[in-house]
């Protein structure tokens, strides 16, 4: 049931917007390793920003920010740390401009800040926070590139004009030459042990 008579069509997660010290390795991770094809790439004097296909029209996405040093931690799900600094916003998944646009008025009529809409060229968004100050998009595809082959030399999707290694490798090959290993963060490992669980590496 809606929460009000004139619902929001959302469709679930749009992008999960990540940040990355390497968009290199986590190319060959999502795209090689979890199977999250790489769908599209943008890039800015300030940051590249790729997204990688969760199905659905559902994407999880990147940056990686030009010249700026961060600082790169692990730690196990669940457990805080005042660090967390790999999360950089959520954008949730509309269908279409004027349910965007229906969203925006929605969020200005409710005393919220947004902004106007934004054409990135393969999606459009709206941006506002939540009341935590979690950042906040709503955008839609216009031009999906989810649930379909992705062309890898498609500039309309494909906008980084130096992509990393592993994306030429994508475009030139159709495959990566090599992916990444992980690891476990040492706090799972220890709380399993505790459980009476080991894990052979």
């Amino acid at each position: 049931m809606a929460a009000t008579p004139d619902t929001v069509h959302w469709r679930g997660v749009h992008h999960l917007a990540l940040v990355t010290a390497d968009m290199d390795a986590t190319v060959r991770f999502w795209h090689g390793v979890l199977d999250a094809r790489l769908v599209a790439t943008l890039a800015l004097p300030a940051f590249r920003h790729y997204f990688f296909d969760i199905g659905e029209g559902s994407t999880i996405a990147f940056f990686e920010y030009t010249d700026q040093s961060i600082d790169s931690f692990a730690k196990p799900a669940g457990v805080p740390y005042a660090k967390a600094a790999q999360f950089d916003h959520l954008s949730m998944h509309l269908p279409d401009e004027d349910a965007l646009l229906r969203l925006r008025d929605r969020l200005k009529e409710h005393g919220c800040e947004v902004t106007d809409v934004i054409d990135h060229g393969f999606l459009r968004s709206i941006y506002f926070s939540d009341p935590n100050g979690i950042a906040m998009e709503a955008s839609w595809w216009t031009l999906d590139p989810t649930g379909r082959p992705a062309d890898h030399s498609d500039g309309r999707l494909f906008a980084d004009p130096d992509p990393v290694p592993a994306v030429r490798e994508l475009r030139d090959e159709g495959r990566l030459r090599h992916t990444v290993a992980t690891r476990l963060v040492d706090g799972v490992i220890e709380d399993l042990r505790r459980e009476g669980i080991t894990l052979e590496r």
